[in-house]
């Protein structure tokens, strides 16, 4: 038995990622062995009968990767090959269980696929005509040894009129939606919504299979799930055009794998994600969090909905007070290659198993299907990122991070067992560095409360010394940091600073109440939360109190630029993919704010709290210098919202200030933007 996984490496030019397929036994006692040869090869998925290995696999064309197509790889041997070519590419693929059909996601659509055998079309008739005009060797021969020129050959002037004529294709938007375009995506194109296609899985390249497409629409639809029996797949999709005017609803639907009409089956009011079928085939778990009392954060759950016509759910984490599905953040996730979680039915139908966040630590957990109780799978101070099992669940894989530990593969030969590792991916590499553990404190905050928090120190720290300080503040601003690689404090640490990261109130992994207490008061409190941190590192004696420093991004860029405004203590402040105003953020972000979550009222009905509440607003207060990392292809934080305000603010006021933009990167520029720019902003940083 071995395990699939997807290895990401920096390319040549430092410019992007290059992802690549491994395997390893189960055994152990071996060193990984690299299955795939492209640049982008992700999303593994073993066949039913472990003969083949599905993946997803993007070729580069002009220096880009072309849009992922279906390949195989099979594991008797022979080369692997890709058997689809579709124009908007393939995703999402799910094996049936009979191993004989596959099923993906996919946003090509008719115009497109005639467009594309247009091309091929002519092309060819290109290939033929050049072919049918080229000169004989003899006559080339001839040729070759005049001396004054000739006219244009007959080939050229074929070719010439084979070209494509020119067809002018706009490249205007014109735009009726209130989302519009995506961080890290780009902008949306509703003529290509995503639609469920199946195709039958060759077994070897001469095979040839022609794709079939199963849903049709003007909507979105995803979450593929095969019934046991593989007659039917089910899906789910929301058919609304503008659903951010209602609360999150998804409506769960079914459709022969042979064609015809899908049925819908339920609608419930919550976003469904990471579904999975039970043993029997009667029921689906998935991750989903409530939408009433509407809150700035609800703890994402395990809930089971029955396959009978609008069935109710029922939440089997109601009573556990942790996020489900959900955990603690680092900056080591990114590019993500290897697909997302979904809950782990027991063979018996008896339990399910997921990852939960529980005070700084993302763990594995088995809850039972009738009781609801919760046993922790995993221990020790870490986070278990990604986790998958073969089907009869007698042992169980899942990768790895902590601090010092970037991630590795695990294994446990029972669940629940004794994890042993599988892999060392970068252990030559730590073998030449001097990473450290950060030492976890906690304190009392204003109002009574314990904040958990970490001190990222220097490798040769000494306590008798005196060392800068930087409060790093996590954005979300409903995330966490804990017990995960985070490769900025260590470099941070290793340059000489203390590093603060404490989870303030709003925070994720302590519970429903704890994170949605800054519901309507963001930022607030969580400020007073900061400082009492920084106040109790500073008393421990070992920091320079004269240089203080404070840096944050997205949510923590915005707690940045807040801090300065209420204090100056700081030497210096660092803003990332900031907010500066609320309002020019509501009329300008990826994200809307139809429903009351973060504010009772859109701006130009309560001006006086989006004001309240935005840091540009106390500008006239700052006296630190600053810097503002922007990307410039940021639509999550729009620096018109945020730091190129902020920028312009203090320029007029004269207080130092430098704005440093990266080109073409998103909100991601930290975790997964190009690794210059990545470095580059480390630099740019310290």
């Amino acid at each position: 038995m071995r395990v699939a996984f997807v290895r990401v490496t920096v390319n040549e030019k430092k410019e992007g990622y290059n992802t690549s397929i491994w395997s390893v036994s189960v055994t152990g006692g071996e060193e990984p062995h690299q299955l795939t040869k492209g640049d982008h090869d992700t999303a593994p998925r073993w066949s039913p009968d472990g003969k083949f290995l599905l993946f997803l696999r993007a070729t580069e064309k002009d220096g880009k990767p072309d849009p992922p197509q279906l390949s195989i790889l099979p594991m008797a041997g022979g080369d692997s090959f890709s058997f689809t070519d579709l124009p908007k590419g393939a995703g999402n693929p799910v094996w049936a269980p009979d191993g004989k059909t596959i099923a993906f996601t996919s946003e090509t659509n008719a115009d497109d696929l005639a467009k594309q055998e247009k091309k091929k079309r002519k092309e060819e008739e290109l290939k033929k005509a050049i072919s049918e005009n080229s000169p004989s060797p003899r006559t080339a021969g001839r040729s070759a040894n005049k001396t004054k020129p000739t006219p244009k050959s007959a080939s050229d002037a074929t070719a010439k009129k084979a070209e494509p004529e020119g067809e002018h294709e706009s490249d205007i938007r014109v735009i009726t939606r209130a989302i519009y375009r995506e961080d890290n995506e780009g902008y949306a194109d509703p003529k290509h919504p995503q639609h469920i296609w199946i195709v039958a899985a060759p077994r070897n390249a001469d095979e040839k299979v022609q794709p079939k497409q199963l849903t049709s629409g003007r909507f979105d639809e995803g979450s593929i799930v095969w019934s046991n029996d593989a007659p039917q797949v089910y899906f789910t999709s929301l058919r609304l055009d503008e659903p951010y005017y209602q609360l999150p609803r998804t409506e769960l639907y079914s459709i022969p794998a042979s064609g015809g009409q899908p049925t819908k089956l339920n609608s419930i009011d919550m976003e469904m994600n990471n579904l999975s079928l039970s043993p029997d085939g009667k029921q689906i778990a998935f991750i989903a969090s409530t939408t009433q009392p509407i809150n700035s954060y609800t703890q994402p759950d395990l809930w089971i909905v029955d396959l009978t016509p609008n069935a109710k759910p029922r939440n089997l984490t109601a009573n556990f007070d942790f996020d489900v599905g959900d955990g603690v953040f680092g900056d080591n996730a990114a590019p993500r290659a290897g697909g997302v979680n979904s809950p782990l039915w027991t063979p018996d139908g008896h339990s399910l198993i997921e990852i939960c966040g529980k005070e700084g630590k993302t763990i594995l957990a088995s809850f039972d299907v009738e009781s609801s109780a919760e046993t922790d799978l995993t221990h020790g101070n870490q986070a278990v990122l990604r986790f998958c099992a073969p089907a009869d669940r007698s042992k169980i894989v899942y990768t790895l991070s902590s601090p010092t530990r970037i991630n590795d593969l695990f294994i446990s030969d029972r669940i629940g067992g004794e994890p042993r590792q599988l892999t060392h991916v970068n252990d030559a590499l730590f073998s030449q560095l001097n990473l450290t553990d950060p030492e976890e404190i906690s304190y009392k905050t204003f109002d009574g409360k314990t904040i958990q928090a970490w001190v990222q120190k220097p490798p040769d720290f000494n306590p008798t010394k005196k060392y800068p300080l930087i409060l790093n503040i996590h954005g979300g601003p409903h995330a966490a940091y804990g017990y995960i690689f985070e490769h900025e404090f260590q470099w941070m640490a290793a340059k000489g600073y203390l590093v603060l990261y404490p989870n303030p109130r709003g925070s994720t992994t302590y519970g429903q109440d704890f994170g949605n207490i800054i519901q309507y008061h963001y930022p607030g409190d969580d400020y007073k939360d900061l400082m009492a941190g920084v106040d109790d590192v500073v008393r421990r004696g070992y920091v320079d109190d004269k240089k203080l420093g404070v840096t944050g991004g997205s949510g923590g860029g915005l707690l940045t630029n807040w801090v300065v405004g209420q204090t100056n203590r700081f030497a210096a402040a660092v803003s990332q993919r900031d907010i500066a105003t609320w309002e020019a953020w509501w009329y300008s972000s990826d994200l809307t704010l139809f429903q009351p979550n973060w504010f009772k009222a859109p701006p130009f009905d309560d001006e006086q709290e989006f004001k309240a509440r935005s840091p540009l607003t106390y500008i006239k207060n700052v006296k630190t210098p600053m810097m503002f990392i922007l990307g410039e292809a940021d639509y999550r934080t729009p620096p018109g919202a945020g730091g190129e305000q902020m920028f312009r603010a203090l320029k007029f006021r004269k207080i130092p200030a430098v704005m440093v933009r990266f080109p073409n990167e998103s909100h991601e520029l930290s975790r997964s933007g190009q690794p210059w720019h990545r470095i580059e902003r480390l630099q740019n940083i310290v």
